[in-house]
């Protein structure tokens, strides 16, 4: 990794890029926080739980790397720009920030039975934490006219793991970075999207595999996506996608969406209306109801 833009004269920036990790102490977001600091970065570690924030922290060290934490939800106002202080003043910089933040649904959740407070408490876990993170940072990437900004999305959103609170904020995510990429392109900062298969606190548990039989017996997953998702390989697989996404090796890459799951990397095609019909509204009625039946049938 190398770092880019810059700086505030004067500001002694030490070797080595600096990042921000919301929800950096557990699974995918630790193992991206450690392979950040292992390639040189400096990393401000976010995490709920201090106990966890600490023992990252003190694990990136004791391996000669560097970090410090700043422990708070990142969907709470507030906290994404305590990282971001924290990275400036710590480190002098800023160069990347990452968004692993997140809470499962509630087991066996639909959108029948998510009460409107479980409903919105996904959507801050996974849809406000990335807009915090992305605003706070890209305030600082605007100024220097670089960063990189990496949002974790899911294949939930696709519709094919049920649900409702968690399957819409990650399809926020993804329309999010999408809007903020071509958005900030001008700017030179860059906004992708890593939809993540590795084992966590998310992937793992008795609930998570009821979870799971249950869709695959509804006929929602086949044989395949049902053996991946019981079976996943560790979030070491996943984190070397971000690194890269986040050095300026990727600087290409903006406003894409990543599948990444064990040793299977997937980029998705932006999305196109495929053609179903067309005339021109200045010399045509509007279609019928026959005539939508007959085109849509």
């Amino acid at each position: 990794m190398t770092a880019g833009g810059d700086r505030s004269p004067g500001v002694v920036v030490p070797d080595g890029p600096v990042a921000v990790v919301a929800g950096g102490t557990r699974g995918i977001g630790r193992a991206v926080a450690e392979a950040l600091a292992q390639h040189g970065a400096g990393v401000v570690v976010n995490g709920r739980d201090g106990s966890a924030v600490d023992d990252t922290v003190e694990q990136i060290r004791g391996r000669g790397g560097r970090a410090v934490g700043v422990c708070g939800s990142a969907g709470d106002a507030g906290v994404a720009e305590q990282m971001v202080d924290a990275a400036l003043r710590e480190f002098g910089a800023l160069d990347v920030a990452i968004n692993c933040a997140g809470i499962a649904e509630p087991p066996g959740s639909s959108v029948l039975t998510i009460t409107p407070d479980e409903f919105r408490e996904q959507i801050d876990a996974h849809l406000m934490s990335a807009f915090h993170l992305v605003q706070a940072a890209g305030r600082v990437f605007v100024g220097q006219r670089a960063g990189s900004i990496v949002l974790t999305g899911s294949a939930a959103s696709l519709g094919m793991f049920g649900g409702s609170g968690y399957p819409a904020a990650k399809g926020g995510v993804n329309a999010l970075a999408l809007a903020t990429a071509a958005d900030l392109a001008e700017h030179g900062v860059r906004v992708n999207v890593v939809m993540p298969g590795a084992r966590s606190r998310l992937s793992t548990g008795d609930d998570y595999v009821a979870h799971i039989d249950r869709l695959h017996r509804r006929g929602i997953l086949d044989d395949l996506t049902r053996d991946a998702a019981l079976d996943p390989a560790p979030p070491e697989y996943v984190a070397p996608l971000y690194v890269y996404l986040a050095s300026d090796a990727a600087k290409h890459i903006n406003g894409q969406i990543f599948s990444a799951a064990g040793g299977f990397i997937g980029r998705f095609d932006a999305q196109q209306p495929g053609l179903v019909a067309y005339r021109d509204h200045t010399d045509a009625e509007p279609y019928s109801l026959e005539e939508l039946a007959e085109l849509l049938g």
